[in-house]
C-alpha cells in the first residue's frame, strides 16, 4: 500500500499550527479499521419557583474527542517493516515523544494534527494505553496496539467564533459567487484564509472545493483578543 495513504500524526509547537516540531511525523504501520468521534454538549437546568421540572438551556459544547487504535507490528508479517532487535519500542518512543512529552517552548505537550483521507483533526493527546501483544524470544515486544484518545483543539479566536455563532447581532453571511473559493472568502472576512476549514465545519460543508453559486455561508466574526491584549 502507498505510504502516502497511511494515517499520519504531525506535531506543532504553536496553537496556529504554523511551527512544525523538529521531529519526524508518526506514520501508522497499518491504517485503523475505524475511529470514533464524540461531542459532549453541556446544558444548565433552570427551574421556576413552584414548578416540578426545569428547562434545559445550552451551556456550551465541549471540544470533540477522537479515539483510535493503531497497530504496531515488527514481526515481519507486514513485509515492509524491519524486524530489528528493539521490536516496536522505537515506534512507541517516537509516538510518545511527539504526542506526550513536554515541549518547553509552549510549556505543555505538543499540538497535533491527524491526517488520513478526508480527516484533518487538530488536537492534543488526552489519553494513551499501550497493549503489548507479542514478544520475541528475548522478551522484546514486536507487536503492540496504541489505544489513543485525542482532544480537539480550537484556537481561542476560533473558539469564540464558534461559541458566539447564534448571536443575531454578530451574524455575517456571504453569498457564493461564481469563482469563489472558501479560503478566498475566509480571507475577505477575516484577513486570514487559514480559517476556511473551521468555516466549512460550522456550515457543514463537505466539499469546500466545489461551492455552489448562490449558497449562503455563515461567517461569525472573530474577536481579536490577541490585538486587544497587545
Amino acid at each position: 500500500m502507498d505510504e502516502n495513504l497511511k494515517m499520519i500524526i504531525l506535531g506543532f509547537n504553536d496553537p496556529k499550527f504554523q511551527k512544525p516540531a523538529f521531529l519526524p511525523p508518526f506514520k501508522a504501520h497499518v491504517n485503523p479499521e475505524s475511529y470514533t468521534q464524540s461531542v459532549n454538549i453541556q446544558f444548565s437546568e433552570t427551574q421556576a419557583q413552584g414548578t416540578s421540572s426545569g428547562e434545559s438551556k445550552h451551556s456550551h459544547t465541549e471540544p470533540g474527542l477522537l479515539r483510535v487504535e493503531l497497530l504496531l507490528d515488527r514481526t515481519g508479517a507486514l513485509g515492509n517493516f524491519d524486524t530489528g532487535p528493539l521490536g516496536v519500542e522505537p515506534d512507541i518512543l517516537l509516538f510518545k515523544e511527539l504526542t506526550l512529552h513536554y515541549e518547553g517552548s509552549i510549556h505543555k505537550p505538543r499540538y497535533l494534527m491527524l491526517l488520513w483521507g478526508s480527516l484533518i483533526f487538530r488536537c492534543q493527546l488526552q489519553n494513551l494505553e499501550i497493549e503489548y501483544k507479542m514478544f520475541n524470544k528475548f522478551g522484546v515486544p514486536v507487536r503492540a496496539v496504541l489505544k489513543a484518545a485525542f482532544r480537539e483543539f480550537v484556537e481561542t479566536s476560533l473558539r469564540t467564533l464558534l461559541e458566539r455563532k447564534s448571536s443575531p447581532d454578530l451574524t455575517h453571511v456571504r453569498t457564493v459567487k461564481e469563482g469563489d473559493t472558501l479560503p478566498m472568502m475566509a480571507f475577505e472576512v477575516y484577513g486570514d484564509s487559514s480559517y476556511y476549514l473551521e468555516v466549512a465545519r460550522v456550515n457543514n460543508i463537505v466539499n469546500f472545493r466545489n461551492l455552489k453559486p448562490g449558497t449562503e455561508i455563515y461567517f461569525p466574526p472573530i474577536e481579536k483578543t490577541e490585538e486587544a491584549n497587545a
